[in-house]
C-alpha cells in the first residue's frame, strides 16, 4: 500500500515542481538582471492570427458560455463512467448497479436544478 501512495506522491511532487521550476528560474533571473526586460507596445498588443484588432480588446464575455461548457464537461464525464460500467455490469452484480444508480441520480438532480433555475435557457 505504501508503494502505491509513493507513486502517487512522486507524481504529485512532479506535477507541482514541473511548472514551479521555470517560474522560479524566471523570477530569479529577473532579480539577478540576467533576463532582458525591454517593454514595448508591440509586445503588449493583442495578437489574433496576425490581424490587427478592431475596437477594444478587453471585452466581457457572457457567463453562459462557461456554464454550457461546464455542463458539457459533466455529461462527458457521465459518458466516460457509464460506458465502461455498462460493459462489465453482468460481472459486477447488484452493488455496481446501485452505485451507478446513485451516480446517475446525483447527476439527474443537478440537471433538474439547472433546468428549474433556467440556467439551460438562452435569454
Amino acid at each position: 500500500m505504501l508503494e502505491e501512495f509513493g507513486r502517487a506522491g512522486f507524481l504529485l511532487v512532479f506535477a507541482v515542481a514541473f511548472p514551479l521550476i521555470p517560474i522560479t528560474a524566471s523570477v530569479l533571473f529577473g532579480l539577478l538582471k540576467l533576463r532582458p526586460k525591454r517593454p514595448d507596445p508591440i509586445k503588449a498588443d493583442t495578437y489574433e492570427c496576425g490581424v490587427e484588432t478592431e475596437g477594444d480588446t478587453w471585452v466581457q464575455f457572457n457567463a453562459r458560455y462557461y456554464v454550457y461548457a461546464l455542463i458539457f464537461v459533466v455529461f462527458d464525464v457521465l459518458a466516460v463512467f457509464v460506458f465502461p460500467w455498462a460493459l462489465v455490469l453482468r460481472d459486477r452484480g447488484l452493488a455496481a448497479f446501485g452505485a451507478m444508480a446513485l451516480f446517475l441520480g446525483i447527476l439527474s438532480l443537478g440537471w433538474l436544478y439547472a433546468y428549474k433555475e433556467g440556467i439551460l435557457e438562452w435569454k
